[in-house]
């Protein structure tokens, strides 16, 4: 019986996971997303094009693979349309081979509105949401009010629909919020419409049958391990479970149908919105770095703050998700810099360590660093012996302190320019 494999980000998300998943794609039968909603932003660039999803499995461009949306994503119908319509141009079956879970909850146009109340509510303690609806979905999902997928079909809906919309504008009423358009609903039937023209099902019965039948199966994650509700840097977290075990959650699987976990990381790190982030470069040097890597949000724009590569939380990300490979991405862009660091342990309450604190948010954390040497630009290679010293260097400094292989390196957001290592 084939092991479902998981492929998720080990930092604060915006690791590069829809390139690799695009890249893994054709050796797998099925692409499964199991968390997060519209707030992911995947990134693909093949053939000169470049390509964002926000809900839809980064295995979609591949004909032959079935992708699904699983019950542990949350999906805005108005985005989904928006991704369907962008998807037309590349003529591929979506219909065919693209499912949804019913099980999936719905977000709803007053989750937003309830988004952004919740935000502006918290004055500068703003977690930095994307404002697209994610954490009221899941709080009505864990408060048993939400709405799923599959009610999209059945006779009740528009008045389990108008049910819920009275309780959210009931809410924003007593926080004194009105701060929305009258129409704030346009568009929003239109694009129930274009979901319930696919295919919407007990999925986690779908992918156990494909189990049990050896097709090879890729779990996708969304964000990063440093942004899980449980283990994540706590307030600053997004509302869902980003490690491995949010997979079985997510799509139905038991933890024995585990097989390789892809844990995915940028050669430095990066960070959107508030919250804690030791190895954070304020400077000039971060503002380099921003400029090199194209660091902005895919799905908001907004700059992200950088820094160096961060061990100690690497190294927790790796734990908790059991991590088997390591794939590195961006190493193009520490090229030619004048300095390279990498925080090998923290200093808490003065006390050195290698672990996450408790209250990661509030603690006084000061990064130890260890200076390496940089490497210059190269051209493309295929094997792990073309690339720089210093950069293979690099590759065995970050595998002796995780202890995990390095198996994948990417260095430049084309599917071509990637590497194996064995």
């Amino acid at each position: 019986m084939t092991k479902v494999d998981v492929l998720l980000g080990l930092q604060w998300g915006d690791e590069g996971k829809g390139k690799v998943v695009d890249y893994l794609a054709p050796k797998y039968d099925l692409v499964a997303r199991f968390q997060g909603g519209p707030n992911a932003g995947h990134t693909l660039e093949f053939e000169g094009i470049k390509h964002v999803l926000h809900q839809i499995p980064s295995g979609i461009f591949h004909e032959g693979i079935l992708n699904v949306i699983g019950n542990g994503v949350v999906i805005d119908p108005i985005t989904f349309q928006r991704e369907i319509q962008a998807l037309d141009k590349f003529n591929l079956d979506l219909k065919k081979n693209l499912v949804l879970s019913n099980r999936a909850q719905l977000i709803l146009p007053t989750h937003r509105l309830l988004d952004q109340a919740y935000e502006s509510m918290k004055g500068d303690q703003k977690i930095g949401s994307t404002l697209r609806g994610i954490g009221p979905t899941y709080q009505d999902k864990i408060g048993r009010v939400g709405i799923r997928i599959g009610d999209v079909l059945r006779a009740d809906f528009q008045k389990k629909y108008d049910q819920l919309k009275f309780q959210h504008l009931e809410i924003l009423d007593k926080l004194g919020f009105d701060q929305f358009e009258a129409d704030f609903e346009k568009n929003f039937h239109e694009a129930v419409e274009v979901v319930r023209q696919f295919k919407i099902t007990n999925t986690e019965y779908l992918i156990n049958e494909l189990i049990t039948s050896d097709k090879k199966i890729l779990a996708e994650g969304a964000q990063g391990s440093m942004l899980d509700i449980d283990f994540g840097s706590y307030p600053f977290v997004t509302s869902s479970n980003t490690t491995t075990a949010g997979a079985c959650t997510g799509l139905g699987i038991a933890p024995s149908r585990i097989g390789e976990v892809f844990g995915i990381f940028k050669a430095y790190c990066t960070r959107v919105g508030s919250g804690p982030f030791p190895t954070e470069l304020t400077g000039e040097l971060g503002e380099d770095l921003r400029k090199k890597g194209h660091e902005y949000g895919a799905t908001t724009g907004r700059p992200r703050r950088c820094g160096w590569l961060d061990i100690p939380s690497l190294n927790y990300a790796c734990m908790l998700n059991g991590v088997t490979q390591l794939f590195m991405m961006k190493v193009d862009v520490l090229s030619n810099m004048d300095q390279l660091k990498v925080c090998d342990q923290y200093i808490v309450d003065g006390q050195s360590s290698v672990e996450l604190p408790f209250y990661y948010a509030g603690d006084k954390i000061e990064p130890v660093f260890t200076s390496l040497s940089p490497w210059q630009q190269f051209e493309p290679v295929k094997f792990f012996e073309g690339l720089p010293t210093e950069l293979k260097a690099f590759v065995s400094h970050v595998e002796s302190l995780t202890n995990t292989p390095i198996r994948l390196i990417s260095y430049g957001p084309d599917r071509k320019e990637t590497i194996f290592h064995n």
